[in-house]
């Protein structure tokens, strides 16, 4: 878990140098150069990323749950994370209305697939790993809106082409990933709670007939007989 967590603080850290210090990171720019500072933020990304990897293996070894998550969560998951991907591809493709509508579709997609991970995922190391990405995310998105604003930045308006271009190969992107990569990657299918066999029917129990009672049969004594008229029979008389 310790990994798992200098993961989250070198990576999550990089990214976050513009919005935390941003008079100290233009200062570091302008003496060393924006090329020497990319490539240290590459540098502690990389290196953030790899101990991400690293811890959240360890800790997925030994679970320790929080929550479950309900099925509806899994049924959600699906669509966040093909809206995620979309976003993601927008980022790359210029000209599209989604990037000029959201201005920046990058954050906003791992903000999506940060919540969708978060909402199917109990464990505590799922908790720590998509929680921080989720915090930062929202956080990183205000604080981009809120520089937009106050530089004036406006995104110019995209075609119905470049849009559709993102949709499609976002949509892909996300197929591929879902069906094959997930699994391979991470050792888990996101389709699986669908794709699930139902379990089969238990079978009703058997109906068992009582047992008929046999009625007694009547035993006859010699005290039970009597004649034919009804008399008691009467006692020998000594001669």
């Amino acid at each position: 878990m310790a990994l798992l967590i200098i993961g989250l603080v070198l990576f999550l850290g990089a990214h976050s140098t513009r919005m935390l210090a941003d008079s100290a990171r233009s200062n570091l720019i302008s003496r060393f150069g924006e090329n020497a500072w990319k490539g240290l933020i590459t540098v502690v990304s990389i290196a953030g990323f790899v101990l991400i990897v690293i811890g959240y293996g360890h800790a997925r070894t030994y679970p320790l749950p929080l929550w479950v998550a309900p099925l509806w969560a899994y049924y959600l998951t699906i669509p966040l994370t093909l809206i995620a991907f979309v976003l993601l591809t927008a980022a790359y493709v210029p000209g599209n209305s989604i990037k000029a509508k959201v201005g920046h579709p990058m954050v906003a997609g791992v903000k999506t697939w940060a919540l969708a991970h978060l909402l199917a995922n109990g464990n505590l190391a799922d908790v720590l790993l998509f929680g921080s990405f989720l915090i930062w995310a929202i956080t990183s998105f205000v604080s981009s809106r809120k520089r937009d604003r106050a530089n004036g930045t406006t995104y110019a308006a995209g075609t119905a082409a470049r849009t559709g271009i993102a949709i499609v190969v976002g949509t892909i992107v996300w197929a591929v990933f879902m069906m094959v990569l997930h699994v391979r990657w991470i050792g888990v299918s996101p389709l699986g709670m669908m794709t699930a066999p139902a379990a089969p029917a238990a079978e009703p129990p058997a109906i068992v007939a009582p047992a008929v009672e046999m009625e007694p049969k009547a035993e006859s004594s010699a005290t039970d007989a009597t004649p034919n008229n009804g008399e008691s029979p009467k006692a020998a008389e000594p001669k």
